[in-house]
């Protein structure tokens, strides 16, 4: 099977020019001196059942991507304006690295409604990117490109998107998967980073989809929307080590659950049936509410618990930004509702995982285990179910910063489809073949989705 790996090349979307490009060096230089430590790579989530996996990725070498996300130096921030700093002068550092045709390939107009239909649950052979696939970069290049995630997530974000990556490269080695797409992921910046004005990184590939908008001057930045998935949950690296890439979500998950009464359960619960997503990743969203638990029906403390679960995804920045996002949320989680179907208990072995949902005025979070393992198999992983799990995180008031408006996720084969259009590995294309819509909300691939 063939994978188109040239970057797409597109008209001119910003006016952005290399002036400067020694002075971009120069800092370029020191973000990525000493690069081959691995001092952010060995920081820890907050559940101290996760390990992160940039130290332990099952693909010992090779320039891949979990290779490079352990390769960058860390760089700290508490407040907003430091994050926004930070993660600014590592995208002028990662530009600078790049020749003429890159920089435009990567660059995109703030508003350009592109952003909204570059990113999906879907592999990156089925839902067209934008920007420049990281995979195929040069390896100071890559190192540069996760130094901008670094510097843009704190040691616990930054760990969870690590073992994302870390995860598909490990099914890519060890799985019967052929599906290509596995360690693919491709950055954007729509804006202009070095203008103070506000501006959006994109990055994401098939269990990854970040839009994080910075804007210096309001301080503020939103990850909404924003994908976070998983495949396996759990899984050994090379030497040795346990990696939990979701364990903060699902202890948070339970510890809310279990501090309900058993008249709030009845109300929460929806059922043993694990349900598939209502608003899947790179689709437009009427964002449903009113089932479930409404939040004016909780404790004080059983509100602050669900705080904990939100903030698993409002949280992937530094504490300042992420106090302001929760505040924003609590004042309204009254009118919040939660519902939650399958497993009550967290037991991995036992029955096919949970799905939930957080739906208010400023939040909009789901959780789906997928019912598949899509050929991705692992001799004693559970690749499916609670192993296989499926976000998205969303801010029906503020998604992009209400720069653009959701539009559904292009469609497009790519190069991972072989000749007679089915999709690499087989398994059915989407609703539309080549070009077209893809399946229904939280629908899985068969056989290529990884």
């Amino acid at each position: 099977m063939t994978t188109n790996t040239e970057p797409t090349q597109r008209p001119r979307r910003t006016t952005r020019a290399l002036a400067g490009a020694t002075s971009l060096l120069l800092l370029g230089g020191l973000l990525l001196s000493g690069c081959a430590t691995e001092t952010a790579a060995s920081s820890t989530s907050t559940s101290s059942t996760t390990t992160s996996a940039t130290t332990a990725s099952g693909s010992s070498s090779g320039s891949t991507v979990a290779a490079a996300a352990r390769q960058v130096t860390s760089s700290t921030a508490s407040t907003t304006a430091e994050t926004i700093t930070n993660t600014s002068a590592a995208v002028e550092a990662f530009l600078a690295t790049l020749s003429d045709e890159q920089v435009e390939a990567v660059t995109y107009d703030y508003d350009d409604p592109t952003k909204s239909t570059s990113w999906s649950n879907f592999p990156v052979t089925f839902v067209d990117r934008a920007g420049l696939n990281v995979a195929d970069l040069t390896e100071e290049q890559q190192v540069a490109a996760l130094q901008v995630l670094e510097a843009l997530l704190s040691d616990e974000g930054y760990a969870t998107v690590s073992n994302i990556i870390a995860g598909d490269q490990y099914l890519a080695d060890a799985s019967s998967s052929t599906e290509d797409s596995l360690g693919q992921y491709y950055l954007a910046v729509f804006g202009d980073a070095s203008s103070g004005s506000a501006y959006e990184v994109q990055f994401g590939g098939h269990h990854l989809g970040i839009n994080a908008t910075l804007d210096a001057g309001a301080d503020a930045i939103t990850f909404a929307p924003t994908h976070l998935g998983t495949q396996p949950e759990v899984w050994t690296s090379a030497d040795g080590t346990q990696v939990e890439t979701f364990g903060t979500m699902y202890t948070t998950a339970f510890a809310f659950y279990d501090s309900l009464t058993d008249e709030q359960k009845a109300a929460l619960y929806q059922g043993e049936d694990v349900q598939a997503m209502v608003c899947a990743p790179g689709s437009t969203c009427t964002y449903p509410t009113g089932t479930g638990l409404a939040g004016s029906s909780l404790t004080d403390e059983q509100k602050q618990l669900l705080l904990d679960v939100v903030a698993n995804w409002v949280g992937l920045a530094d504490e300042q930004t992420t106090a302001a996002a929760l505040a924003e949320i609590e004042a309204t989680l009254d009118q919040t509702y939660v519902s939650w179907s399958g497993a009550t208990v967290y037991d991995m072995t036992q029955g096919d995982g949970i799905s939930f949902q957080i739906s208010g005025p400023d939040v909009y979070i789901e959780f789906a285990s997928q019912q598949g393992s899509a050929g991705a198999d692992v001799e004693g992983v559970v690749t499916s179910g609670w192993g296989h799990v499926h976000t998205i995180y969303r801010d029906p008031g503020n998604d992009y910063a209400n720069s653009v408006e959701q539009q559904e996720a292009t469609g497009g084969m790519g190069g991972g489809a072989p000749a007679g259009g089915g999709p690499a590995g087989g398994g059915t294309p989407p609703a539309g073949g080549p070009g077209g819509t893809p399946p229904g909300p939280g629908a899985d691939l068969p056989a290529t989705e990884g």
